[in-house]
């Protein structure tokens, strides 16, 4: 449910009699012809199996969520929540406030989806209702054209409340409560004969086994990632076509942030995440996401961003690129540190290995080569023991995680099942380490001082090993200069 707002009446003029018996004349039927399916509901259908099968006579209910206020009475767009996504196949800006609700039967779940279908034209919701209305937010499916998309049974919303409260007492009911934390209140006082404790427990188990269900991608979903990340090498080709226009203009982290960003709204829903946009010095801040800066010849910008599809699937790819296209001495070998121990990760991720080997094989290069360098007070050996890791001051982050509708995917799995957990055939996994030599290190030489690079792939875990869904986008030094020297030139 969406947040409170406060009455704005000097935001609204009220309609006269006359408005009201006119502005419901005069307009042409709506179509008659239902909507084809949605691709992304076929999958969807296995995978509400899957969670019938793991909570049996149980009442589940999971929340698309609400809109959220970004000021006053502006709202971000929104973006359901991904297990709703996951479960109902509906992506871009479906549905506001809509709830999937699985209840229980003799041979498992009836699925059926609650939302507000549009109203006809003659009622007030159609020209005043600013959340609603289709006169301010489009037009919006009926029941049947909902089902005919998701290949879900479809309610008004209006009948959630009495649903949901019938056999309350005797029925199991979980929720998954960061969806709709006002829903999930609500239910708690109909399930109020079971412990607060308890009601939290339960739905925790079920947001638990929500994200678990996503760790390893169907077949949908690997293609799925596939296409974000081959749009997403048809952003970071923008961007670099568009470098020298970047330095002109003055902050130019803007201008790379703008022109991804145009291209992620274009070929999808919109970039998977903030988008990392950090020249020079603010490459070694991790989460750079002001992009404020200027673009100046001779500094790296670092480019981390992921176009989001419309089914809500993202792409999460780094590179760091030479602002001039070529990378100078200095730069060229971190580069090629951060490469070689990017490498050594994506070739333990194997099905079998632990999802930790990934990260141990990455730092454990980092770690010798800042030992070759003189910059560890210890050797390799000491560093990457438990009772060292002095590596990790230029390599503080974890090299994976988990991707997919998230680009922090799977997050609330249980440790022994992610960061504990073994690899399988159909987990997708970044590979990303990185060195970063801030500018005020004084441990670090000057020469190498405010250099950051990181290098960020998508593995998807094969039968027999893995392949690199973001491969399109080149990775050794030689090749990205003329790749970016085939782009710069058109430019």
């Amino acid at each position: 449910m969406s947040e409170t707002r406060p009455e704005l009446p000097n935001r609204q003029t009220p309609f006269s009699d006359a408005f009201k018996a006119f502005i419901a004349d005069g307009w042409a039927p709506y179509p008659t012809e239902l909507p084809t399916r949605l691709p992304a509901s076929e999958a969807a259908v296995a995978r509400r199996v899957r969670v019938s099968a793991r909570f049996p006579g149980e009442r589940l209910v999971i929340p698309a969520g609400g809109l959220k206020i970004r000021s006053n009475d502006t709202d971000y767009r929104f973006r359901p929540h991904s297990a709703f996504a996951h479960l109902t196949g509906l992506g871009t800006d479906r549905e506001p406030d809509a709830v999937l609700v699985l209840e229980p039967t003799d041979d498992g779940h009836d699925a059926a989806l609650y939302f507000t279908p549009r109203a006809p034209r003659d009622s007030a919701e159609f020209y005043s209702d600013a959340r609603y209305g289709e006169m301010w937010v489009g037009r919006r499916p009926s029941l049947e054209e909902l089902a005919a998309e998701c290949g879900i049974r479809c309610v008004p919303r209006s009948e959630l409340d009495g649903h949901l409260a019938k056999n309350a007492e005797e029925t199991l009911i979980r929720v998954l409560r960061d969806a709709d934390p006002a829903l999930a209140t609500q239910l708690d006082q109909v399930r109020e004969a079971t412990e607060q404790e308890r009601r939290e427990a339960l739905d925790a188990e079920l947001a638990e086994a929500l994200s678990e269900l996503r760790l390893v991608k169907d077949a949908f979903e690997i293609e799925q990632l596939r296409q974000a990340c081959a749009e997403t090498a048809e952003g970071f080709a923008a961007v670099v076509a568009d470098l020298p226009e970047a330095v002109r203009r003055g902050r130019g982290e803007r201008w790379v942030e703008g022109v991804f960003g145009l291209h992620a709204r274009h070929a999808g829903n919109a970039v998977g995440y903030d988008t990392i946009a950090a020249s020079g010095d603010h490459a070694c801040t991790l989460h750079w996401i002001r992009n404020d800066g200027d673009l100046r010849d001779g500094d790296l910008l670092l480019l981390d961003a992921g176009v989001e599809l419309d089914t809500l699937y993202t792409a999460d790819v780094t590179r760091t690129l030479p602002v001039n296209g070529r990378f100078s001495d200095d730069q060229r070998m971190v580069y090629e540190a951060v490469l070689e121990a990017q490498q050594a990760g994506i070739d333990a991720a194997r099905p079998g290995a632990k999802f930790s080997d990934v990260h141990a094989a990455a730092i454990a290069v980092l770690a010798r080569k800042l030992a070759d360098w003189g910059l560890l007070p210890v050797t390799a050996e000491e560093s990457l023991s438990p009772d060292g890791g002095q590596h990790r001051r230029w390599m503080v982050h974890g090299t994976s995680h988990h991707l997919g509708i998230d680009v922090h995917d799977c997050a609330q799995a249980r440790r022994e099942h992610y960061r504990e957990g073994t690899l399988a055939e159909g987990m997708i996994i970044t590979v990303e380490p990185g060195l970063y030599f801030k500018a005020d290190d004084e441990l670090v030489p000057e020469n190498l001082r405010g250099i950051g690079v990181r290098i960020e792939d998508d593995i998807v875990i094969t039968a027999d090993g893995a392949e690199n869904l973001s491969a399109a986008l080149p990775r050794a030094s030689a090749d990205v200069e003329a790749w970016m020297a085939t782009l710069l030139t058109r430019a």
